[in-house]
């Protein structure tokens, strides 16, 4: 990698328009493609995704706990759908909202922002609840690797909603200085849910992107997102995944319809379909 993640993330959204596809290969979802609950049916639903999106879809979000629950072997297909979405030229964002302090969140970096790592992607979630200062030297790796982070900021789950209140502001300053002086994007991303009523802090001078988790079936629509995230439209990233992902048969055009329809009320000027 040469270019910055907030270069190639620009180029990837202009390119296949704003939208991120989750890989949550769920029990639930494992049984309804006809799959078996087991490392065989983790791979081929993964595999599937991978075929069928990767080609249409700015980015690529795998959810690891998903892959964690089966130990190394469930692991093990989690680096193999990283390497296929990496050769495939997508922009792979990794779901694992990590969050420590000192040589372990420099571990995780390791882990996922070293471009030596089996499971170095372009982008991973942390979490800013030990203090955003200990995300530090997670952003310096990402930096250093042509990397990026998104950070919780307001997620979609209701539950969280007065603890996020409280330092919400701290996170966006936090980010706004981090990315500072970077362009066209930061390396530093939010992650602030689809779902949400309406914005309750100023993200114009964020400079990063934004994913917006809660397409479908947490029920936000393309229409919600343009009304929320108008201000920033440019940067927001609108991410689906059980809505487009019930169906193997229907994944691809789901995808394409939700992709399409963010990218008329979102970015007007692109108009591809494949």
């Amino acid at each position: 990698m040469n270019d910055s993640f907030g270069t190639r993330l620009r180029a990837r959204l202009d390119r296949f328009g704003p939208l991120c596809v989750g890989i949550d290969p769920s029990p639930a979802l494992l049984d309804a493609w006809g799959l078996d609950d087991s490392p065989a049916g983790l791979e081929r639903f993964s595999r599937t995704v991978v075929d069928t999106v990767s080609d249409v879809a700015a980015v690529v979000k795998p959810q690891s706990a998903f892959f964690e629950r089966w130990g190394s072997r469930g692991i093990a297909v989690l680096e193999r759908t990283i390497a296929d979405l990496r050769e495939a030229g997508t922009l792979v964002l990794l779901d694992a909202k990590r969050g420590d302090i000192d040589s372990t969140m420099a571990a995780y970096a390791e882990a996922y922002l070293d471009r030596g790592s089996p499971l170095a992607v372009d982008a991973v979630t942390l979490s800013p609840y030990l203090g955003f200062g200990s995300l530090v030297g997670a952003i310096t790796s990402a930096v250093a690797n042509d990397a990026g982070v998104f950070v919780l900021g307001r997620t979609s789950n209701p539950e969280a909603a007065p603890l996020q209140r409280l330092v919400a502001g701290q996170v966006f300053a936090g980010v706004a200085a981090a990315n500072a002086g970077h362009a066209p994007f930061g390396p530093v991303g939010v992650v602030m849910g689809a779902t949400l009523p309406e914005l309750e802090h100023s993200l114009d001078d964020l400079n990063g992107p934004i994913l917006a988790p809660g397409l479908g079936a947490q029920g936000a629509s393309p229409a919600d997102v343009a009304r929320v995230f108008w201000p920033v439209r440019h940067a927001v990233v609108p991410s689906v995944s059980r809505a487009v992902l019930a169906d193997p048969k229907t994944l691809r055009a789901r995808v394409l319809d939700y992709r399409d329809e963010c990218a008329a009320l979102l970015a007007p000027g692109f108009a591809t379909r494949t």
